[in-house]
Parts: C-alpha cells; sequence; structure tokens
C-alpha cells in the first residue's frame, strides 16, 4: 500500500459503519491474527499449528501486516472493536512484532478506544518473562492455556510446563494485565468427578474473572484420535462427562462466574468481547495461515474466507501476492441464518427469532419451538430463544430439531 493510500485509509476509518438493515445488526467487529508456530505439538490439538524453533521474524511481521492491509481493501471502513492473537502459540512472538500488527490494525481500521485486544499464552517461564513487553505494546488481556493444575495430567497432555509454572505465569500475568483468563481441559483420562471438583475448586480460588473450561474432545488426526482408535485411549463414559458439564455451571455460577456461553465463565462484564462478536454472529477480517473471517463488504455482502492453511505455502502466496486469501465466497441469507443459530444458540442469552427470519427469509417452525418448549429443551422469552439447562446437554441435538424443517 503506498503511503499516499495509507494516509487516506486512516481518515476514512475513523468513519463509523453503515448497518444496512435489520439482518446486518451490529455484533462489533474483531480482527483475528493467526500464529501457526508451537515449540511442540500437543496430542489433542487439531488447530492449525505447526512445530518451528527458527522464524523469520521480520519476515512474518511483514506478511501478517500486508494481509491485513488485504483484507481491510475488502471490508471497507470499519472501526475494530477487538484484536485476537491466536495460534499456535502467539507468546512465542517478539512484543516488537504483536506492538507492530496491533498499529497497523489501528492504522487500516481504528480501533474503538476501549478496543479488547487478546493474546494466548502458554506458561512456560521464558513466554511469562514477555508478558510487561506485551502490555506495553497495546495488549490488554491474556488468554492462558494452562489446560490442568496437576503435573501427571499436563504431562499426559503433552504440555511443556508444569503446574508450579503456570501458576507463577499467572501470577506474572495478573500483575501485567487488568484482564487474565486461563482455559482447564475436564473429562481427561482416568478423571473422576471427585478429582475434576477439587481441580476447579482450585481454579476458583485464583481469583479470576474468566474461565474458559473445555471436555476433552478427541479429533481426527490427532495423536490422541489414533491411540483412541487403538483403544489405548480411554476417556470418561458420556454420563460422567455430563455430570461434570453440570457440576462445572453450578460451582462457576456460585463463584460469580455463570456461564455465559458453554464453555465460557465470566464475572459480569469480564466476558470475552471478541468471541462475543463470534456467537453474536458480527463480522471478523481473518488474517494469518488456515484464518477465517466473515465479512461484509462495501456493498453489503456477507462473505466467507479462508486463507491458504500451510504456513510455507501462505508466505509465499503473501510474498508474491501481496496476500494469501484462497476463499472469499458469498454467503447465502438462509446459511446466514443457520450459522447464526448455531452461534448465537451457543451462548446463555440465545438467539433472536426476528433476526434469523430477516438473515434467511423465513421464520424457525412454531411448532418446532413449542414442541421444544414442552420438553423442556428450550426456553422461550419473547423474540429469544436459548437452550435451557436440559437443551445445553444435547445442543447439538437441540439446534437440528429446529432447523428439521427449515
Amino acid at each position: 500500500m503506498a503511503q499516499a493510500d495509507q494516509a487516506e485509509t486512516v481518515t476514512r476509518v475513523r468513519q463509523e459503519p453503515t448497518l444496512r438493515g435489520p439482518e446486518c445488526v451490529d455484533a462489533g467487529f474483531g480482527v483475528y491474527i493467526h500464529w501457526p508456530f508451537c515449540l511442540a505439538k500437543c496430542p489433542y490439538c487439531d488447530f492449525n499449528s505447526h512445530v518451528s524453533r527458527n522464524v523469520d521474524q521480520p519476515a512474518w511481521r511483514h506478511a501478517l501486516i500486508a494481509e491485513a492491509e488485504a483484507m481491510r481493501e475488502m471490508t471497507g471502513p470499519r472501526r475494530a472493536d477487538s484484536i485476537f492473537f491466536g495460534g499456535g502459540t502467539p507468546s512465542l512472538m517478539p512484543s516488537e512484532t504483536v506492538g507492530a500488527l496491533i498499529r497497523a490494525v489501528d492504522r487500516l481500521w481504528g480501533l474503538s478506544p476501549d478496543a479488547e485486544i487478546t493474546l494466548e499464552a502458554n506458561p512456560t517461564s521464558v513466554e511469562a518473562a514477555q508478558f510487561r513487553g506485551y502490555a506495553a505494546a497495546g495488549v490488554n488481556r491474556v488468554s492462558m492455556g494452562i489446560q490442568a493444575l496437576n503435573d501427571a495430567d499436563l504431562k499426559a497432555l503433552g504440555r511443556m510446563h508444569t503446574a508450579a509454572e503456570a501458576r507463577a505465569a499467572f501470577d506474572v500475568a495478573r500483575a501485567a494485565f487488568d484482564r487474565v483468563s486461563f482455559d482447564l481441559i475436564y473429562a481427561r483420562m482416568g478423571q473422576s468427578l471427585a478429582d475434576w471438583e477439587r481441580e476447579l475448586d482450585a481454579a476458583l480460588e485464583m481469583s479470576v474473572d474468566h474461565l474458559s473450561l473445555y471436555q476433552l474432545t478427541i479429533e481426527d488426526g490427532t495423536r490422541f484420535g489414533e491411540l483412541h482408535e487403538a483403544g489405548k485411549l480411554v476417556v470418561p463414559e458420556d454420563d460422567l462427562a455430563a455430570e461434570m458439564f453440570e457440576l462445572t455451571r453450578a460451582m462457576t455460577a456460585s463463584a460469580g462466574l455463570p456461564a455465559y456461553e458453554i464453555s465460557n465463565h465470566a464475572r459480569v462484564g469480564a466476558e470475552s468481547r471478541h468471541n462475543l462478536i463470534y456467537w453474536r454472529y458480527g463480522d471478523y477480517a481473518g488474517v494469518g495461515p488456515g484464518a477465517h473471517g466473515r465479512i461484509t463488504d462495501p456493498a453489503g455482502v456477507k462473505r466467507a474466507t479462508e486463507t491458504v492453511r500451510d504456513p510455507a505455502m501462505w508466505m509465499a502466496r503473501v510474498q508474491s501476492g501481496g496476500n494469501a486469501i484462497a476463499h472469499a465466497e458469498a454467503v447465502p441469507g438462509a446459511d446466514q441464518a443457520i450459522e447464526y443459530l448455531m452461534m448465537a444458540m451457543r451462548l446463555s442469552e440465545g438467539a433472536e427469532r426476528s433476526r434469523f427470519a430477516a438473515l434467511g427469509g423465513r421464520t424457525l417452525s412454531e411448532a418446532a419451538i413449542e414442541t421444544l418448549v414442552g420438553s423442556d429443551h428450550l426456553d422461550l422469552n419473547g423474540d429469544r430463544i436459548a437452550a435451557s439447562d436440559r437443551g445445553r446437554l444435547v445442543l447439538n441435538r437441540l439446534i437440528a430439531a429446529l432447523l428439521e424443517n427449515y
């Protein structure tokens, strides 16, 4: 992008976005930046992550900025409410790279005065030492991948840190950032309900305002997937996993961190604003290898974007053509309605029937809603539908029932 174009862009991005009808409810606009590199591949992980200890930092910094510029051309003037550095392991990025990318987003779109800027981090000692540098660069929220609070399970999960290192890194993060979240995985191999209750109680005692608590899922193409297929890895049965899920909701609610999404728990006002953009079906630009996006272009067309997944191929495409966008396809209204429902129903607040109809041109079946309310799987409050406590246990089936005749 030429210098003159950059100056013109800064002038235009300060304008407010223009909404184009009820289907374009402004759920916010965020920028997701994917850093694909890790020090080791966790055996349960199916994310686009790659082990590499030698990364050309200046080249990657310039390439990510170049692709952000290409995304800005596609979105037109917007204002960014959030930036999320995901991965991979973004805490392997130097703070100089993080700062340069934050400044680029501000230059291209303009950052909201209270923009949330999150960086995912692993709690090793080396990465924790960089937290103060990230804060100085503009990061104001850290999401830490702790995953377990005992050494035996950390080793079984392929994590490179100990429980003591995780707690120490958490303390460093709390000193550097106002907002700190961390992840734990439950329904792990050999874990009992009492085990999980003790661990979750310990997590809640760490004075956090946000927790992401995920059930271990066995994904195809992962080491755990191979072991499970061979009968060498056993996870808790569905009934026990359901008990753990219900216990999780009860304990977090009692501690003042109720579930606002299936796997995410926060004090009021501490919810992840970036992730709420996804779940409320807002727009987000995806930058970096394998990043997905949903953007509304200046003509009002909703597009699904995806970049080249392989890091080396992604870099080659960016260096030769300025971006590695593999797809930028228009999303039909009916598909938008389905995507909206699938995302919004993950939230405790649920989905708006009027927005579903505005997106897809058709209403949800009143008969299906009545049946699901009657079976105590669905709560109905005016225009809004939400999964009940019973419905959350079978959310995929609940959504399928709502869409059965759509």
